[in-house]
C-alpha cells in the first residue's frame, strides 16, 4: 500500500485489529516525491485507512470502494476479478453518435446500475448509441446528483459499488452500446474531503464556484487525477469520460492538464476508441484543437449556446443566460457557427466573449441537446420542456437537435415527452450543510425572477426541498409513460429521427458547410416587438415557418397555427421521409423552387 502525504512527520496504515480501538496501525516507510508505501499486499475486499501524523483514520484518496460511505474505511477492488463478456466490442467513437444521458439514481424506481441494465434493450430500440452515466463517484448519503463526490477513483455505494459498474459496462457492450462516465476534476464535494489532511491538493492563489481550486501545479495532483482517468479505461471498460466544468481547472503550467490527459488517453492501447468530452463554458475551440497545434486535444466539446438557442426559441424565454438568445438569426447562427458568443458581447456575463470555431472543424466535435441535467435540474422547479410546450414543438426540438450538424445527446425521458420533473437532489445527513443548500438554493432561485417567469406570486412561490424525499420521488421516471398513446407517438418521432441519420447521409453529417436555417421573414420584424413576455416570444416564434437546411435535405417546422406554404431553395420534387402533422402534407412543384404547403403544427423531414 502506498499513499501521498509530502508534509507528514509519519503515515500509518490502519487495519482491523483485535485491540481495544479494533484496528492496528502499521507504520508506512518514506520514499521518493513524498510518497509513503508499506510491504503489505492487502486481498480483495480488505478494510483499510490511513493515519496521518498520529492523526483520525482516513480514506484513502485513492480508494476505489467506500462500502460504508465517504467517512468510513476504504475497501481493496481487484478489478481483474470480473470475467469480461465483452470481447466482440470493438468500441465507438462518440464523434456523431446519440448519446443519451442518464442519472443512475432516478433512471429506475431502484435507482441502482444493475436495475438499470434491464432497459438498455430501451435504448438499443429508440437508436442510442452512447449511454452517459452522470457521475458515480461516493459523495455524503443515499442519493443526489453526484457533481458531490469525494473520491475520484470509487463507485458511489448505493448505485452498487465498483462490481456493479462493471457489470453494467459488460452489459451495455454486449447490447452495442458505448458507455461515458461523466467525472468530476475540478472540485470535491463538502462531507468527506480529507485530501487537504495528506497534502497540497488545493490552492489559494485560485477559487472557482466551490472553494479553492485544485492545485494543478503540483505533479502528484495531476497524477492523482490522470491515474484516475486512466482507470475507467482500462479497469472498466468505459469508452469515453465527460470531464466537468473543465473551466474551473485553473492550471498555469506550461502543459494543460486536459492536453496532458488527452496524450495519456491516445497513448493507451486497448484496441478500442477511446474519447474525452468537455463541459466548458469558455466558448473557446481550443478544446478540440490537437495537442501538437497547442490545443487540448478534446474529442468533444458540450455547445450550450445551441441549447440555448433552440430553447429560447421554443419557450420565449429570455430571463438569464437566455437573454442574448431566442431570434431565428441567432438559432441560425448556433447551428452553423457552434457558439453564438464567439468574440462579441455576451450581455448576461456583462463582457466580450468566447472565440470563433475555425471553419473546418466538424461539428461531431460539439455534443448538442434540447434538453439535459442542468438546464433541466437548475430550473427552480425542475421542470421539463413537455411543461410547457405541445407536442409539435417539442417535435420541432427534437428535429432541430437530432438533425443537426451536431452530436445529439437526449436526456432521459425526453425521447416520449416526460412529464415528471427532475429536480435538484441532495442528502446530506449534516444538519448544517443540508440547511444551508436549502437556503442557498432558496436565495439563488430566489434573484432570477422564476415566480414571474411560472406565473406565480412571489409570496407563493417556494423551492422544492432538494433534501426531502418527496423532491426524490418526484424525479424518478414514470415507466408506464412510454406506453401512453401520446408519449408513445412521440417516442416513435425520436426513434424515426434517429434512424433517419443513419439512413440519409446528409442528416448525420457534420457539415456545417452545408447547413443553414431559413425563416419567415415576418417572424425577424416581429422580434422588434417592446413586448418581450415569454408569451409574447414564444407566440412569434409559433406564428411562424423555419427550415434547416442540410444539404439536399431539409427539415421544415411552421408552428404556426395555420396553413403555411414554405420555399425550399432546391429544385426537384422532394420525398416526405417524416411528418409530425395533423393533417396531409403536399408537396407544390414551381418552375424555380419547390415550396411545401404543410398543416399547423407540422414538422416534415424532406428529401
Amino acid at each position: 500500500m502506498r499513499v501521498w502525504a509530502p508534509r507528514a512527520t509519519g503515515v500509518a496504515l490502519v487495519l482491523p485489529g483485535s485491540d481495544d480501538s479494533g484496528t492496528v496501525r502499521v507504520p508506512l516507510d518514506r520514499s521518493d516525491g513524498g510518497w509513503w508505501t508499506g510491504d503489505d499486499h492487502l486481498p480483495h475486499g480488505t478494510d483499510y485507512a490511513f493515519s496521518v501524523d498520529g492523526g483520525p483514520p482516513r480514506p484513502d484518496p485513492r480508494s476505489p470502494w467506500q462500502p460504508e460511505g465517504v467517512h468510513g474505511p476504504s475497501r481493496v477492488f481487484d478489478p481483474e476479478r470480473f470475467d469480461w463478456a465483452d470481447g466482440a466490442w470493438a468500441g465507438r467513437d462518440v464523434r456523431g453518435a446519440v448519446v443519451y444521458e442518464l442519472h443512475v439514481g432516478t433512471f429506475t424506481p431502484e435507482g441502482t446500475l444493475d436495475a438499470a441494465i434491464p432497459r438498455l434493450g430501451h435504448l438499443v430500440d429508440l437508436g442510442a448509441e452512447v449511454v452517459e452515466l452522470l457521475p458515480v463517484a461516493p459523495f455524503n448519503g443515499r442519493h443526489g446528483w453526484g457533481y458531490d463526490g469525494v473520491s475520484l477513483y470509487g463507485v458511489h455505494q448505493p448505485y452498487g459499488g465498483p462490481a456493479a459498474l462493471q457489470r453494467f459496462v459488460d452489459a451495455a457492450h454486449r447490447a452495442g452500446l458505448a458507455v461515458c462516465l461523466d467525472v468530476v476534476h475540478n472540485h470535491l464535494g463538502p462531507s468527506g474531503n480529507y485530501l487537504a489532511e495528506f497534502g497540497p491538493y488545493f490552492t489559494d492563489a485560485h477559487q472557482t464556484p466551490w472553494g479553492s481550486a485544485i492545485d494543478l501545479s503540483e505533479v502528484e495532483v495531476r497524477r492523482w487525477i490522470l491515474d484516475s482517468a486512466l482507470r475507467w479505461f482500462r479497469d472498466f471498460h468505459v469508452d469515453a469520460l465527460r470531464l466537468d466544468a473543465v473551466h474551473a481547472l485553473i492550471d498555469d503550467s506550461p502543459r494543460h492538464l486536459l492536453a496532458e490527459l488527452s496524450d495519456a488517453v491516445a497513448a493507451l492501447d486497448l484496441g478500442r476508441p477511446l474519447s474525452l468530452i468537455a463541459e466548458s463554458d469558455l466558448n473557446d475551440p481550443v478544446s478540440v484543437t490537437p495537442t501538437a497545434q497547442g490545443g487540448w486535444g478534446m474529442t468533444a466539446q458540450w455547445a450550450d449556446d445551441v441549447h440555448h438557442a433552440v430553447h429560447a426559441l421554443l419557450t420565449g424565454e429570455r430571463q438569464g443566460y437566455y437573454v442574448d438568445f431566442g431570434a431565428p438569426e441567432t438559432l441560425a447562427h448556433a447551428m452553423t457557427r457552434v457558439f453564438v458568443h464567439e468574440g462579441g458581447r455576451s450581455t448576461f456575463r456583462d463582457r466580450d466573449w468566447g472565440r470563433p470555431v475555425p471553419d473546418d472543424v466538424d461539428g461531431h466535435r460539439f455534443v448538442v441537446f434540447g434538453s439535459d441535467h442542468d438546464q433541466v435540474g437548475n430550473r427552480a422547479l425542475g421542470d421539463r420542456p413537455a411543461e410547457r410546450l405541445d407536442d409539435a414543438a417539442l417535435a420541432a426540438e427534437a428535429a432541430l437537435i437530432l438533425l443537426s450538424p451536431y452530436t445529439p445527446m437526449l436526456f432521459m425521458g425526453e425521447e416520449w415527452g416526460a412529464r415528471t420533473p427532475w429536480l435538484f437532489l441532495t442528502d446530506h445527513p449534516e444538519p448544517e450543510l443540508a440547511e444551508a443548500v436549502r437556503r442557498g438554493r432558496a436565495e439563488e432561485f430566489g434573484s432570477h425572477g422564476w415566480a414571474v417567469m411560472y406565473g406565480r406570486d412571489d409570496d407563493d412561490f417556494t423551492v422544492p426541498d432538494p433534501q426531502s424525499a418527496e423532491s426524490l420521488d418526484r424525479s424518478r421516471l414514470d415507466w408506464t409513460e412510454p406506453e401512453l398513446p401520446g408519449r408513445r407517438r412521440l417516442l416513435d418521432w425520436y426513434r424515426r429521427l434517429i434512424a433517419l441519420r443513419r439512413e440519409v447521409g446528409v442528416l448525420g453529417d457534420g457539415d456545417r458547410s452545408a447547413t443553414r436555417v431559413t425563416w419567415d421573414p415576418a417572424v425577424a420584424d416581429a422580434e422588434s416587438s417592446t413586448d418581450d413576455s415569454p408569451e409574447a416570444a414564444r407566440s412569434r416564434a409559433w406564428g411562424s415557418w423555419l427550415v434547416l437546411h442540410r444539404g439536399d435535405a431539409r427539415v421544415v417546422i411552421n408552428l404556426a397555427d395555420t396553413e403555411q406554404t414554405v420555399p425550399l431553395d432546391r429544385t426537384g420534387t422532394p420525398t416526405v421521409l417524416a411528418a409530425w402533422a395533423a393533417g396531409h402534407t403536399r408537396v407544390l412543384p414551381d418552375p424555380d423552387q419547390t415550396r411545401v404547403t404543410v398543416p399547423a403544427r407540422t414538422v416534415v423531414v424532406l428529401h
